[in-house]
């Protein structure tokens, strides 16, 4: 197991260790690493590796790999195609987290959390614009792109609290120009390597009603940023929540200081665009869950 990454909650502590030992078969040896180095040197006896990252020669490396399994959902870093006898497992435990995280947003959203207001005539109280901007979540309608096991999640969350919500994939991406007409959510869920770069473009933009939120829990490649951002800077959209950008560092480059710039348009910063660093699935639990999943579906 070689799951060491800047972020704590996707590093596997002793206690995680703890936990894998439990779900293993009786004899059978775990050993957690935290360099490539070490990781190698293990590599040819291993008959499955828990991992961020595996290139794909070093399949050769691994005369006894049976299973290679990655928390992330993303297929950035590990490769899908092994040769045979390996199966590939990418994690398909994080709709309950990323669920909460959107429904989250929606909540501070519509109950004025986000909101940016001038000076108050009385300090603290900028009840009059708040009266304005505040709305019930219930009887509101999300249109989710990208209807998998998250977005599917993210349904099911938002249904539970009186949201209508559409969700569209492969089998009926075509329907969903008509339905971006309803939106007050537009949530993309969408994977970065299935030729979803720039599926949100202007043409799809100009169908949202001005009422809708874009919200974006998927990859940064999906979005048309610039025309993004000249939407919210026009008042032809509310608002929008990007936990992925386009030019955040990538992925694997651990030692990257840099930030994303907060986009500006016409000189001036967007108070009704909300950004995140790619946090959306964030929880202490991240791990044991991942090896949970990994024993509930047989591959440890």
């Amino acid at each position: 197991m070689w799951l060491a990454w800047p972020e704590a909650c996707f590093r596997a502590t002793p206690a995680d260790i703890r936990y894998l030992k439990t779900l293993v078969p009786a004899g059978a040896r775990v050993a957690c690493v935290r360099t490539e180095a070490a990781f190698l040197r293990l590599l040819p006896r291993a008959t499955h590796a828990l991992v961020w990252n595996f290139r794909p020669a070093w399949f050769a490396r691994a005369p006894r790999l049976k299973v290679l399994a990655t928390p992330a959902a993303g297929r950035e870093l590990v490769p899908s195609v092994a040769p045979p006898g390996v199966t590939v497992h990418f994690g398909g435990f994080h709709g309950k987290i990323i669920s909460e995280t959107v429904l989250a947003f929606i909540l501070g959203w519509a109950h004025g959390f986000f909101a940016k207001f001038p000076a108050p005539r009385i300090p603290g109280w900028p009840r009059a614009e708040m009266s304005g901007v505040c709305r019930a979540v219930a009887g509101t309608r999300a249109v989710i792109a990208g209807y998998g096991r998250i977005g599917r999640a993210i349904g099911a969350r938002l249904e539970a609290q009186g949201v209508a919500v559409s969700g569209f994939g492969r089998k009926n991406l075509a329907d969903l120009p008509a339905a971006a007409k309803a939106a007050d959510w537009f949530i993309l869920a969408l994977p970065g390597d299935t030729g979803t770069t720039n599926f949100l473009d202007r043409r799809l933009l100009a169908k949202l009603p001005r009422r809708c939120v874009v919200v974006n829990v998927g990859r940064g490649n999906a979005v048309d940023e610039p025309a993004l951002f000249a939407a919210l800077a026009a008042g032809r959209l509310a608002g929008a929540y990007l936990d992925v950008r386009r030019d955040e560092p990538n992925f694997g480059n651990l030692g990257a200081k840099r930030r994303p710039r907060a986009p500006q348009v016409g000189g001036r910063r967007l108070d009704n665009l909300v950004l995140m660093p790619h946090s959306c699935a964030f929880y202490r639990e991240y791990i044991k869950d991942f090896m949970k999943e990994l024993h509930d579906e047989g591959l440890l």
